[in-house]
């Protein structure tokens, strides 16, 4: 009996350095997926994706390939492991194939529907472009691209963000739908969301992101990321030391729940602040901030130095390895595909 065929696919838009969000959101599950050297693991630089709300920036969208690979490996991803595999979305072509073929089995209503497709057309206006509207089909592709046969326990796992469930459900509804109508050609995907699912910016107000200012990138400096959490949001109705206040309203707590080494002191503190003061202690925000400001310094230290360390290396050779393995699989499906559909001319292409 052959053994199961374990894959994983994800990624990210190739349009900026990253930041905590990124780290919380996604990069935890990555780091904990490539432990498993049964499971193959294909890390996406979505620089195709990036057209869709920068395509009128491409000089950004090629250097963020690089920003995001740096990070990448600052963090930890190991990509010389036999099971990691960074892979550039634009060099795959049979994925854009994929995408074409998938794009005829799912309906318009479901395009539009889509919560996350909803949310982010309000900061695109209302004109946006057509590869932004279908960019859910292109995400679909992409997951398919190395999907398994559609064999009992095989596997093929979405690590995502919170905001990106909406998608992953499209995405196995729509493989389910072309097993059903032509052939069991793809393995449905089964999501996997973290702890901590999103992060706030520090605004307290929106999802982190650099475009709206509210964000801690993982290569800021020390006195960058001081500087930003001393002028985070905090709980608004509280006006002194003293005063009750609400954890759950401030932001600071959040990022100190999910980075602060010392749980058991943090919910201590969150006694204390919704009391406003316990057996003659009290705990103020600018105290919190000071905390917060080391915490992350501290957990953001060795992964500048990685940074300094691995921008000398050669990148494109890094995203020639997994990208060379996910071509030869994305390849394979993409013929068992066009066979399910009655479109194997394999004959006309011969060179």
């Amino acid at each position: 009996m052959s053994e199961a065929v374990r894959r994983v696919l994800t990624g990210m838009r190739t349009t900026g350095a990253l930041h905590l969000g990124h780290y919380v959101g996604a990069l935890t599950l990555w780091l904990e997926a490539q432990k498993d050297p049964n499971l193959e693991c294909f890390f996406l630089l979505a620089d195709l994706q990036a057209l869709t709300t920068h395509a009128d920036r491409p000089e950004l969208i090629r250097d963020s390939v690089r920003q995001v690979t740096l990070d990448w490996m600052a963090v930890g991803l190991e990509y010389w492991k036999p099971n990691v595999n960074f892979v550039l979305q634009s060099q795959v072509p049979a994925r854009g194939m994929l995408f074409h073929l998938l794009s005829n089995v799912v309906r318009w209503s479901e395009v539009e529907r889509n919560p996350t497709i909803k949310e982010e057309l309000k900061s695109v206006g209302g004109n946006p472009s057509a590869g932004f509207m279908v960019y859910v089909v292109d995400q679909a592709a992409d997951i398919y691209m190395v999907s398994p046969p559609n064999k009992s326990g095989n596997q093929l796992l979405v690590p995502v963000g919170a905001d990106q469930l909406p998608h992953l459900n499209d995405a196995r509804m729509w493989a389910r739908r072309f097993n059903r109508d032509y052939a069991p050609v793809f393995r449905p995907c089964e999501g996997q969301v973290g702890k901590v699912g999103r992060l706030v910016g520090t605004d307290g107000d929106s999802k982190m992101s650099k475009s709206l200012g509210n964000a801690i990138m993982l290569s800021d400096t020390p006195e960058v990321v001081t500087e930003k959490v001393m002028g985070m949001f905090t709980d608004p109705n509280r006006i002194h030391r003293t005063s009750p206040g609400d954890p759950e309203n401030n932001p600071v707590f959040t990022y100190l729940d999910a980075f602060d080494p010392d749980p058991e002191q943090i919910q201590e503190f969150k006694s204390i602040y919704r009391a406003g003061e316990i057996n003659g202690v009290s705990i103020g925000d600018v105290e919190l901030k000071r905390r917060l400001a080391s915490v992350l310094n501290d957990f953001l230290n060795p992964i500048r130095e990685k940074r300094h360390e691995v921008v000398r290396y050669d990148l494109e050779g890094i995203l020639q390895k997994g990208t060379a393995r996910a071509n030869g699989i994305a390849n394979e499906v993409l013929d068992r595909a066009m066979e399910a559909m009655h479109l194997g001319f394999k004959g006309v292409n011969k060179q």
